[in-house]
């Protein structure tokens, strides 16, 4: 495409190294790009009505699959054009017209990834609605909530399975809010500062569907900071699948004993036969590393690039198709996992409505940091004599403090415990209950 400025071809090196084959999924939007710029330019007169017609037919029959790509085609652009000369002749030439790889590329990209986010959107709030509805069937299961791996506070497993539930909404929402500046084109832009030719850019992005057109040509040619934000998005999305994997990967142990996999989302020993071993939440644990990697490279990609277009920026593709990719498969099998689980926890131990006792005396007008130094001298006296909280008796509460009633002994109890609470986004059955219809009526306008 540059041949006239050389007198010797490109060595076979330097053609393999700068080739990209990655981007052959782009494809599609490439020529949508195309057809595009096509039309505009017989709106604008830059081209006859004739010439763009043979040009978008030409464009149309790569797109219903009369494309072979070559191994010596550089990239998509290369093969879309090598094949739209051999089909409609010379006037395959007049498609650059206005129009360089640059500005092409980042608008491919744009394309691109505003169909791929819908995608990862609709897959979030999918996860989203499946979690809410295993919730659901949990929201009397008392367990003990965590800190520090610690036993914490009695909640009830549709609470813990919810958390995950809003992780997956904001997921979706980061995406969502990614798609505002994702859907800009740069279109007309040119290699750097744009065209003397009359070329329409709002033209162009309307009948792409776009919201806008970059102002900036510079910035629009030789800026991925949405390509940035978007494997973002895809990292944390897989770090929150990651955290929830962990979750299953722990309950799964006999340790925990909260949860058994089914056979068929469920792997086995080569050398053990007894093993049922979570491999996929092992997998979604491990390759969340992966996007945190690529995370760090798009970022660290862009940070010494002067503007505008860089060659640098041919990297940015593999990084966030790697990222899309790990995402959008890791969703589903996620989900899969979830389809398939029993879960069958038990009970959390008595000690740990110890907040419970020391918020009865809050409620009689004792400061919280004088009822927490009695329940923690309680819980000490008890251990001394070799008990938990779940063996003391009236009076060890009166000898804790005399302020404690007969009727505080009920709060031992961890039902007693999760019924109790009134804080909004709580863990006691109405609460998870609330919550289930509060995501199931986000989602009922989005998921059909």
């Amino acid at each position: 495409m540059w041949g006239g400025r050389f007198e010797e071809r490109m060595s076979e090196m330097t053609r393999t190294f700068t080739s990209d084959h990655s981007d052959r999924r782009l494809l599609d939007v490439d020529i949508r790009g195309s057809i595009a710029h096509a039309e505009m330019l017989a709106a604008t007169g830059l081209i006859t009505a004739a010439e763009s017609r043979v040009l978008v037919d030409g464009l149309r029959s790569i797109q219903d699959g009369e494309l072979v790509f070559h191994d010596d085609d550089e990239d998509v652009h290369t093969a879309v054009e090598r094949r739209l000369a051999e089909i409609v002749g010379e006037v395959a030439g007049k498609l650059h017209t206005g129009r360089s790889r640059n500005d092409q590329v980042a608008l491919d990209l744009r394309l691109y990834l505003a169909k791929a986010g819908r995608a990862r959107v609709d897959q979030l709030h999918r996860l989203a609605l499946a979690i809410a509805g295993l919730a659901e069937g949990h929201a009397e299961t008392i367990v003990p909530s965590y800190t520090h791996l610690q036993q914490a506070q009695p909640t009830t497993l549709g609470h813990h399975l919810l958390a995950y539930a809003w992780m997956m909404l904001r997921g979706a929402d980061r995406f969502r809010d990614a798609l505002v500046r994702i859907e800009a084109s740069p279109l007309g832009s040119g290699a750097s500062a744009g065209s003397s030719l009359g070329v329409d850019r709002s033209m162009t992005a309307q009948a792409l569907g776009l919201t806008d057109v970059i102002p900036n040509s510079l910035d629009a040619v030789g800026s991925r900071d949405f390509v940035a934000e978007y494997v973002f998005s895809c990292a944390q999305a897989m770090v929150d699948l990651s955290r929830l994997a962990e979750d299953v990967v722990l309950w799964s142990t006999r340790e925990f004993g909260w949860a058994r996999l089914g056979d068929e989302v469920s792997t086995g020993s080569s050398a053990l036969p007894q093993k049922r071993n979570p491999d996929i939440a092992e997998l979604v644990r491990g390759r969340a590393a992966t996007l945190v990697g690529d995370l760090s490279a798009i970022l660290a990609l862009q940070k010494g690039l002067p503007l505008s277009y860089n060659r640098d920026l041919q990297e940015d593709k593999r990084i966030v198709f790697h990222a899309d990719d790990t995402l959008g498969a890791a969703a589903d099998a996620m989900g899969e996992l979830l389809a398939g689980i029993e879960l069958d926890p038990p009970r959390p131990g008595p000690e740990t409505t110890a907040l419970d006792l020391a918020e009865a005396l809050v409620g009689r007008g004792v400061a919280f940091r004088e009822a927490h130094r009695a329940v923690g001298g309680l819980i000490r006296a008890l251990e001394g004599d070799g008990r938990s909280l779940g063996d003391a008796a009236w009076e060890d509460l009166a000898a804790a403090d005399d302020r404690f009633e007969p009727a505080d002994l009920d709060l031992l109890d961890p039902a007693v415990s999760v019924g109790r609470r009134v804080s909004e986004g709580s863990g006691s059955p109405g609460s998870v209950r609330d919550q289930v219809a509060a995501i199931r009526g986000i989602l009922s306008n989005v998921i059909r």
